[in-house]
């Protein structure tokens, strides 16, 4: 089996686990946040945390994904959301992956343009 086929998706404001990336874009920069558990908020405990947030583009004229960042979180003393500033020059789409010790592996998408 493929690694995606273990990869869970859904809509970020049903479901606690999916990533939500949010773009605020300034000249020829992006400032991208990541984060999960935005309207329903998730625990935050030991037992039960979100562990990572990678990041990554698809940009529209490359079958390619390139990875543009990868976040680590501490359970109890971090709160799973991150940003970063980001040069771009093609249009395409940004993809999240976030991993819950509990949960596994969830994932969203948001097309940006320039």
């Amino acid at each position: 089996m493929a690694i995606g086929e273990f990869i869970k998706s859904g809509d970020w404001k049903g479901e606690k686990h999916v990533p939500v990336i949010e773009i605020n874009k300034t000249d020829d920069k992006f400032n991208v946040e990541v984060s999960v558990g935005k309207e329903i908020p998730h625990p935050n405990t030991i037992e039960h945390h979100i562990k990572w947030i990678d990041l990554y583009v698809k940009y529209d004229d490359n079958p390619l994904v390139v990875h543009l960042a990868h976040f680590e979180f501490t359970p109890v003393t971090t709160y799973p959301k991150a940003s970063v500033e980001i040069k771009l020059e093609k249009p395409g789409k940004f993809i999240a992956t976030s991993y819950c010790n509990i949960h596994g592996l969830w994932e969203s998408e948001k097309i940006f343009e320039l």
